[in-house]
C-alpha cells in the first residue's frame, strides 16, 4: 500500500510511502476491535466508588418510635434504605474492572485499527519537521494546510520531541505520541491519524518486535 507523503505546505513532496499490507492492509477484525477497546477502557477505571449499605449507616441501635398509634409505618431502624440518611440498597462496592487480552488478541486489534483507518482514506503522512521551540502557531499552519484543523488529529512521531509535544498540547482535539505507543483505543478514537515520515518503520517495526518475543 502506498500513499503520497505531503509537505508542510500541505503540497506534495513527489514521494510515496510504502505501507506494510500486513498491518495496514488486513480485514479488520471487528470483535477483536470491541474487546480490546473494552479493556482499554475498563482497565483506566479504579473502581474505588463505595456506598454504604443499612449495616454502615450511622444510628438505628434502638426502635425509632413506637408500634402502634402513630399513623405512621412500623419502622424499626432509622437505617431503612426507605428514610433520608439510611443505607443504600444494591449501591455500587469496590471492585476489580480490568479485562484480560492474550498478546496474540491485542495486536490483531491495533493491527485492525490501522488496517480500518487506512480503508477510511483517514491516514495521512508528513515529511519530517523540527521546532527550534514551543510553536502552536506551526502546528496550525500544518493542521490547516492539510485541511485538518477542526478534526480529532493524534499526530505520531518517531521518537519523544518536547517541542512538537509543547505546541500540540493546547489545541484542541489534537494528541502527540511515539509511533510505539497508540494503543487500539488511541487509533480509534482519532479521526485521522497524521505520520511523519519516520514514525512509519518505528511502528512497523513495533510489531516486528513483539513477533520476535513471542517466538523467543
Amino acid at each position: 500500500m502506498k500513499l503520497t507523503i505531503y509537505k508542510i505546505d500541505g503540497t506534495s513532496s513527489g514521494a510515496e510511502a510504502d505501507l506494510n499490507e500486513s498491518i495496514f492492509g488486513i480485514e479488520p477484525n471487528e470483535t477483536v476491535l470491541y474487546e480490546d477497546v473494552r479493556r482499554i477502557l475498563a482497565n483506566k477505571r479504579q473502581g474505588t466508588a463505595k456506598t454504604k449499605e443499612r449495616s454502615e449507616v450511622r444510628g438505628g441501635g434502638r426502635k425509632a418510635y413506637k408500634q402502634k398509634g402513630t399513623g405512621m409505618a412500623r419502622r424499626g431502624t432509622i437505617r431503612s434504605p426507605l428514610l433520608k440518611g439510611g443505607g443504600t440498597v444494591f449501591g455500587p462496592k469496590p471492585r476489580d474492572y480490568s479485562v484480560r487480552l492474550t498478546k496474540k488478541a491485542k495486536r490483531l486489534a491495533r493491527k485492525s485499527a490501522l488496517s480500518l483507518k487506512a480503508r477510511e482514506d483517514a491516514i495521512r503522512i508528513v515529511e519530517e519537521f523540527k521546532f527550534e521551540g514551543p510553536k502552536t502557531r506551526q502546528v496550525t499552519d500544518i493542521l490547516t494546510a492539510l485541511q485538518l484543523d477542526g478534526k480529532k488529529v493524534l499526530l505520531i512521531i518517531p521518537e519523544t520531541d518536547k517541542y512538537i509535544y509543547l505546541s500540540a498540547r493546547n489545541i484542541p482535539k489534537v494528541s502527540v505520541l511515539e509511533a510505539n505507543k497508540p494503543s487500539t483505543y488511541d487509533i480509534m478514537n482519532a479521526d485521522v491519524l497524521l505520520f511523519t515520515e519516520k514514525a512509519i518503520p518505528v511502528l512497523e517495526m513495533s510489531f516486528a518486535e513483539r513477533i520476535e518475543e513471542e517466538a523467543a
